[in-house]
């Protein structure tokens, strides 16, 4: 990893968290344009959870900025895919995959557009500012994405990377911004417990929440690793108070856990401090065991049949609704769902030119985003919410 000195790439972390089984809606209102240290976005106009995403295009006007198509632009991407800070599983273009279109989409909402992200312009309004990325493997990609787009501009010698437990951060030392990674897949604790079984705790947050106070940004994602089937199973058993559970409803069990991380979110943080964002659940294209992604070259143009709402969507929503903290909900799904050409496939390494002959003898990633790619467009949108002028 370039520029990062003695912190150098800890392989034995990466592969943790990479393989270890606009309106964005503001939830007690519209969304509204604002600056850091303005506080108009903390008026409460209803308790209903709106998830019609809505941006404001230079007139002033709002649009629906989750109703929208690809469309193909040469002047994409917004880096070079030889970013430094990318790790192997997403760089697919060098392990091999032979196309590359699918860096050159750009997601236009109709009616409007979103900003092209401006690195810059970002790094001037995040000054001394922390951004904390909250999630799994999919946040990484997102958090690989973002640091990509601004580390372009920053000379070398004054960006690097520092490591403490379960984060890791890119630092940007002229603007003294840091661009924060925070391993929590549950955001709710994991442990082990007695002949090493691993137990749950749905009710207990502060080994990871310590490590988000203080953060200027909080972008969270959770969702992937409480669907894992049984043979993935992260966990042995739940925990909740004193009560050990062998099995319950992962929907049941993602609720519970998703509510005690908003108890946190309400008691710890204060709204004119920090702002923060949910990601909704980035989509899988793991049917036909792992091929539905396999040589896809291009996005759908359109859904076939109406879109069916992931379950955790709608468990996301009604904890959030039930919050007293601002929080702003960044639906991604429906138009990542689009973009099943997105994925590395069977390009997470390299292969020589007798393996490139039978892809097929290889596991196919339809979970996680090659890059530069569809996490870039996540970034400019949680961009144009955070700088918005």
């Amino acid at each position: 990893m370039a520029d990062c000195g003695s912190n150098c790439p800890k392989v034995l972390f990466l592969l943790l968290l990479f393989f270890t089984p606009f309106q964005l809606s503001f939830l007690h209102g519209n969304s509204s344009e604002f600056e850091l240290d303005d506080e108009s976005w903390l008026d409460e106009k209803d308790d209903e959870v709106n998830m019609v995403q809505t941006g404001h295009d230079s007139q002033g006007s709002t649009c629906d900025l989750s109703d929208g198509k690809w469309v193909y632009d040469l002047s994409y991407p917004l880096y070079d895919s030889g970013c430094p800070y990318l790790s192997s599983p997403v760089t697919c273009r060098k392990n091999g995959r032979p196309d590359s279109d699918y860096e050159k989409w750009r997601w236009k909402p109709h009616g409007c557009s979103i900003q092209r992200f401006d690195a810059l312009h970002f790094l001037g309004k995040m000054r001394r500012k922390r951004i904390m990325l909250v999630g799994d493997s999919i946040m990484r990609n997102q958090w690989e994405s973002l640091v990509c787009l601004v580390q372009g501009v920053i000379p070398t010698g004054r960006k690097k990377v520092t490591y403490d437990g379960p984060t890791m951060a890119f630092h940007a030392l002229d603007f003294e911004t840091s661009i924060e990674l925070c391993w929590a897949p549950f955001l709710v604790e994991l442990k082990k417990g007695p002949e090493n079984k691993r137990i749950l705790h749905l009710d207990l947050i502060e080994e990871n929440a310590k490590y988000w106070r203080g953060v200027d940004v909080l972008v969270y994602d959770s969702a992937h690793w409480w669907t894992h089937s049984q043979k993935w199973s992260s966990w042995d058993y739940f925990m909740e108070g004193n009560t050990v559970l062998r099995s319950m409803n992962p929907m049941v069990a993602y609720q519970k856990g998703l509510t005690t991380w908003a108890k946190w979110v309400d008691l710890n943080l204060d709204p004119h401090k920090t702002r923060v964002i949910f990601r909704s659940v980035s989509p899988r294209h793991n049917r036909q065991n792992g091929w539905k992604c396999y040589n896809q070259k291009q996005p759908l143009e359109f859904f076939s049949h109406k879109p069916h709402v992931p379950e955790q969507m709608v468990v996301l929503k009604g904890v959030l609704k039930g919050m007293r903290f601002p929080v702003y909900l960044q639906d991604i799904t429906m138009m990542s769902a689009l973009r099943k050409d997105g994925h590395p496939s069977v390009y997470t390494r390299g292969m020589d030119q007798e393996q490139k002959q039978h892809p097929r003898d290889f596991t196919s990633d339809c979970s996680h985003w090659c890059l530069p790619g569809v996490p870039d467009t996540w970034n400019e949108m949680s961009s144009a919410l955070l700088i918005h002028v």
